[in-house]
Formats: structure tokens, C-alpha cells, sequence
């Protein structure tokens, strides 16, 4: 903090305005009857009998406010004050820690130290950062119009903290003392914005389904309450987060839906995870790796709000398929050495004509004989396929082992633009006999 020049009639005093803390009584306290009885007391039946009459003169025996020798200033005298709370608030001493994603607000005071009046006072107030200054009051267009001797003009201003590292709050006056004489008071205070928590991300895809990993690390020094961690995913992304299957008693209770107890993230690194899921909305439209961001709000230990927004998560970046080959049906009972049919659907996923096509099963390396082979034409014909549109065929297939087999290799061919695409990944069956 700055200091006024000896000749100032003004200067400025600041006071953080935040959430009082609780008074902690430091010293510890303890029970009378811990003095005087050890843990195997009651081993003993016959000193358990004598338990009452030995403690009755220590717990029931009024304390006497008037005895200043304070012999029973360590002994709880009510079962709260185990917890050391005196029930007493204390407000802050200090600008105190400041995080990324509060609301910094502050108490002004410009104080007339003269023995005279000062007139037409001009008062800002501004915030900056290593990027901007940002102006918080300015009464330019409506000076203050005197401050009395030892007198004071009071304000209040905020802002919301959207940058790490050195603030400076900058309060100037321009005024005119008793003397009619100009002057101008500029007063710095400086501060650092610390970050309170941080966020890790891992994005996995199985199975063409991607998945997204958050990891939210407390690095303050008081216990943070989640309100909310929310997924804002990008355009055409939906995202569902998965949580451990819960007490069915608790997820049919209606007042858990409108009372979400918030989530404890310990001080000092506690450590809370949240897993999603995500999903393209529409056919072929991911055109870029931006998955979307995280939107977190929590409160402290006495209600004090804040609330961060993360960057854009990227993941791998997606191609999308020009057609999607999936099976509709397949027969409940196959049996050995008998023809059945497998329903296919064939979907283009482009916004253009594709086809025709040609299905086949394609062969391995291996000189062994396939379990399941096509009945007939090794071949199966399809027509064009229009922009976004489906079609659904059946494979003729005949099983030549008995037991649970694998239908592999089903490989769709776009006869006009020479090109295979991937076959179906396999598909299990069990063989029966007749």
C-alpha cells in the first residue's frame, strides 16, 4: 500500500469486504472425570459402583464466576466446547487470500486528516491487471461536494476476479483543500490472485464412444463446496455424466432432487473426480477436436461464492464415417449345416449419392475353413444410396461347427468409387444341432 505525501489533506483506507470466520478457541479442553478415571475402569464392578459418588462433586458443582484464580478454565463445561467454536465471528485482519473466480470486494474510505474543509472532490477508483484497468467509480460527472474536517466519504466497489497474478487497486482524488489550492491523491494497493483449484482432463475413445475424465484439485487452504461441475459440450456434442450407482432409497427421494447436498473437496488437495460421456447428436458433423469446457461454481466454508470456466477440452480428432454397416437381427436358433438369414442395416452418413455397393465376406490368411460362410452367390448387389438415406438387406449364411462361432469379415465395396470400406467387426452365434 502506497502512503499520501505529509502535505495531502486526504488519504485513502481500505477494507476487504468478505465473509467473517469463525473464532477458534486454541487451548484444549478436557473433562473432569478424565483426570480421575482411567479406561479399565469399569473392568472393575466394584469400583463402577463407587463410579457416581467419586465424579459427583466435579460435574455437578456450578462454576463460580467470582473465583479469579480460573481453576476451571481448561474443563468443558458444556459438551460444544469440545469443538473449540466460541460462537464468537471474527472479521478479516487483512486483504487475505485471493482466488480466481471470486468476487473481490472492497471497503473505501477517504478520510479529510485537516483542520479544514476540502471541496469538489473528483474520486476514482480502478482495477489493473497485467492485461487492462478496468474502472470501478467515477464521480467525474458528480464530484463529492465537501468532506468536513476529520471527516470521511464512504463507497463500496467490486469485481469480479477473471485474471491470475498482480492487481492493484488505484483510488485517486482530485480536490480543492482550504486554501482553494488543486491537488490530485493517487493511492496504490497491491494484491496477488492465486488459483484455487486446478483441473485435469484425459479424453478417451472406446469403442467409438468418447469418454471425459475431470479431476478438480482443492489448492486452497479451506474446504470447497461444489454447487456445480458441469459439462458444456461443443455444438452437435451431447454429454451425460456417469455416476456410481447410489442407494435406491436415496435416488427415490424427492426431497434429495430439490436439496442437492453440495460436493466436499477437502483443503490442502483434496482430490474429486467426475466422468462423462459423449456423443455426436448429429450424423457427420464433428468437423473439429473442441469437445467443449467445464463450468464450476462452489461456495466456502461460509457461503462465499465463486466460479471458474475452463478453456476448450480438445480430443482426437474424428472423421466421420461415410457409412455406418450394423445388424438388425440375427435368428434366435442356428443350426448346423442349415441356411439363416442375417438382417444388415447400411446407412450413408454423407450428404451426397453413394453406390452401389457390394457385400461380400472377405478372407483371412489362414488356411483353415471358415465356421460360417455365405449360402450361394459369394456376392450380394446393392443399389444407390441417396444423401443420408438407409437400406436394409439379408445375408445368407450357413454354419459349418457346432458351438459358439464368430461371423467375421462382412466388407462393404462402393463399386463406383473403388473403395473398401471397414469390415463389421465379428459377431458371436452359438451352433446347435438339428
Amino acid at each position: 500500500m502506497s502512503t499520501p505525501p505529509a502535505t495531502q489533506s486526504l488519504a485513502f483506507r481500505v477494507m476487504r469486504l468478505c465473509r467473517p470466520s469463525f473464532h477458534v478457541d486454541t487451548p484444549l479442553l478436557l473433562d473432569p472425570s478424565d483426570l480421575i478415571l482411567g479406561e479399565d475402569i469399569f473392568d472393575d464392578p466394584l469400583a463402577a459402583t463407587h463410579l457416581p459418588s467419586l465424579i459427583d462433586t466435579h460435574l455437578t458443582n456450578p462454576i463460580d464466576s467470582s473465583d479469579l484464580s480460573y481453576r476451571s478454565r481448561f474443563l468443558l463445561q458444556t459438551p460444544f466446547d469440545s469443538f473449540g467454536l466460541t460462537g464468537l465471528l471474527v472479521l478479516p485482519q487483512s486483504f487475505g487470500a485471493i482466488y480466481l473466480g471470486e468476487t473481490f470486494c472492497s471497503y473505501i474510505s477517504i478520510n479529510n486528516s485537516s483542520n479544514f474543509e476540502v471541496r469538489d472532490i473528483v474520486i476514482k477508483a480502478e482495477m489493473q491487471t497485467e492485461r487492462q484497468r478496468i474502472l470501478l467509480l467515477d464521480t467525474s460527472k458528480t464530484p463529492v461536494e465537501s468532506i468536513r474536517a476529520s471527516g470521511r466519504y464512504d463507497f463500496i466497489v467490486e469485481h469480479d476476479v477473471k485474471e491470475l497474478g498482480a492487481h492493484t487497486l488505484v483510488c485517486t482524488a482530485l480536490y480543492s483543500d482550504g486554501d482553494g489550492e488543486r491537488k490530485y491523491l493517487p493511492q496504490f494497493f497491491k494484491f496477488i490472485v492465486a488459483n484455487p483449484l486446478s483441473v485435469r482432463t484425459k479424453v478417451r475413445v472406446v469403442k467409438e464412444i468418447t469418454y471425459l475424465e475431470a479431476c478438480i484439485e482443492n489448492h486452497t487452504k479451506t474446504n470447497l463446496y461444489m454447487d456445480q461441475v458441469e459439462f458444456e459440450p461443443a455444438p452437435n456434442w451431447s454429454a451425460k455424466i456417469l455416476k456410481a450407482d447410489e442407494h435406491k432409497s436415496e435416488d427415490n427421494s424427492p426431497s434429495r432432487e430439490i436439496l442437492k447436498p453440495p460436493v466436499l473437496v477437502q483443503s490442502g488437495g483434496g482430490i474429486r473426480n467426475y466422468l462423462y460421456q459423449l456423443s455426436l447428436s448429429s450424423l457427420g458433423s464433428a468437423q473439429s477436436n473442441v469437445l467443449g469446457k467445464l463450468q464450476i461454481t462452489w461456495r466456502t466454508n461460509l457461503g462465499e461464492p465463486g466460479r471458474l470456466q475452463t478453456q476448450q477440452i480438445l480430443g482426437t480428432p474424428i472423421t466421420p464415417k461415410e457409412i455406418e454397416l450394423h445388424v438388425a437381427e440375427v435368428p434366435s436358433a442356428i443350426n448346423l449345416d442349415r441356411p439363416f438369414l442375417v438382417h444388415l442395416n447400411l446407412t450413408n452418413q454423407t450428404d451426397r449419392e453413394l453406390g452401389p455397393f457390394e457385400v461380400w465376406l472377405s478372407q483371412d490368411d489362414t488356411l483353415d475353413e471358415k465356421a460360417v460362410m455365405i449360402n450361394g452367390l459369394q456376392t450380394l448387389e446393392l443399389s444407390q444410396l441417396e444423401a443420408f438415406g438407409s437400406t436394409d438387406f439379408y445375408l445368407n449364411l450357413i454354419a459349418t461347427k457346432l458351438g459358439v462361432q464368430k461371423i467375421t469379415g462382412i466388407t462393404v465395396f462402393d463399386k463406383s468409387e473403388k473403395k473398401t470400406y471397414a469390415p463389421l467387426p465379428d459377431l458371436e452365434i452359438f451352433v446347435d444341432m438339428h
